[in-house]
């Protein structure tokens, strides 16, 4: 199924962006895991719009009820059903979408794909409200991930001209990571922070919007995880991150900066550190043949700018067959980048607890070893 992912771990995405509610189905939890609900709210609260100068203004709190596959605060091991109800939802906003395709959404392909039997309010199910349900999902895998050692932290690493501080892909100060969540703005360097949003402001000004990468870390997976050719760590990866609306690229360690260097720059040259295996440096992003290496996994991900902007564009009216100009209206961020980065962080962590079910099963003994190494 489209909207389903997952090998081990079973994850389901439903509803629409205007619809009444939208939810997640998680098939494939360990029993007996604590869930803190009050956790959760606080990752969905990363996630959630109008609260922010680079925010849509729709208010959506973002209130969740976990339906099943939870008793008495842990998981049963049966699938877990949370429903988030829509609170802010204006469809009169995209009445003339059904024939006019906005560029840059998928208002056309899905009119193609559904022979015009979707839900365009909004976008529908090709929403990035949809995200929401994502985060829920993965800040449910974070708390379990936590236990094993495993933790997952993004940040904004550029949008639009402004980059942030480069950060070490091999040695990461995991103090740092850790402090991005607590930030209004998940950068290292806040001076860079306020340029991306001045850079922010000037194209919400002008009636435009920007794009910009999103760079997570993945620490404490142990090695050996994952599979080669398809089944590799950045095969199942790339399947999950390109389901959030807006990503158009998905590159591991140093990406695409690899393309024009020499074989011994960019090889991870082997050593031994505290008598455990590790590499100099990280530039395959702590993967070798889709399998984890036990450094950093480090992931990029390339946002496309927010495609409903003020100013006027050129569309086709689908019924009357002719070219037309369009002006999109409504509640739309100028930059969905920060916001992206929580969805980001929640889909590494259905990986990451995905591969680490495949490999030590749900109930045995050697999950207490996750993490430690070698």
């Amino acid at each position: 199924m489209a909207s389903s992912w997952g090998e081990h771990l079973r994850v389901t995405i439903f509803g629409e962006s205007h619809g009444p509610q939208i939810g997640v189905v998680l098939d494939g939890l360990p029993p007996g895991e604590a869930v803190d609900v009050e956790e959760i709210r606080s990752f969905l609260g990363r996630r959630a719009p109008g609260r922010a100068p680079w925010s849509t203004a729709r208010r959506e709190d973002d209130a969740f009820t976990i339906v099943s596959g939870l008793y008495r605060g842990q998981t049963t091991g049966t699938p877990l059903c949370a429903l988030l109800p829509n609170k802010d939802p204006r469809p009169e906003d995209y009445a003339e979408l059904r024939r006019l395709p906005r560029p840059g959404h998928a208002d056309y392909t899905g009119w193609v794909r559904y022979g015009g039997a979707n839900d365009p309010r909004g976008g529908g199910h090709f929403s990035g409200r949809l995200t929401a349900p994502l985060c829920l999902a993965g800040a449910i895998c974070l708390q379990i991930l936590r236990r094993r050692g495993v933790s997952i932290a993004a940040r904004i690493a550029q949008i639009g001209p402004v980059q942030d501080e480069p950060l070490d892909l091999a040695q990461p100060d995991p103090e740092i990571l850790l402090s991005l969540a607590g930030k209004g703005l998940p950068v290292v360097d806040g001076s860079k922070g306020r340029a991306m949003l001045e850079a922010v402001a000037a194209a919400r000004a002008e009636g435009d919007s920007l794009g910009g990468m999103v760079q997570a870390f993945v620490l404490g997976l142990p090695p050996g995880l994952g599979d080669p050719i398809f089944g590799g760590v950045e095969s199942r990866a790339a399947a999950l991150l390109y389901g959030i609306p807006a990503v158009k690229g998905v590159s591991f360690g140093a990406g695409f900066q690899v393309c024009g260097r020499r074989g011994s720059e960019n090889n991870d040259a082997f050593c031994l550190e505290e008598g455990k295996i590790r590499t100099r440096s990280n530039n395959d992003g702590g993967l070798n043949g889709g399998i984890t290496s036990g450094m950093p996994v480090v992931v990029n991900v390339a946002i496309k700018p927010t495609p409903s902007i003020a100013r006027p564009q050129q569309t086709v009216d689908l019924k009357a067959g002719r070219e037309t100009e369009l002006a999109i209206t409504g509640r739309h961020d100028p930059c969905i980048v920060p916001r992206a980065v929580p969805a980001v962080e929640a889909a590494l962590a259905l990986v990451a607890l995905d591969l680490l079910l495949g490999t030590y099963g749900v109930l045995g003994k050697p999950w207490g070893s996750v993490g430690e190494g070698q």
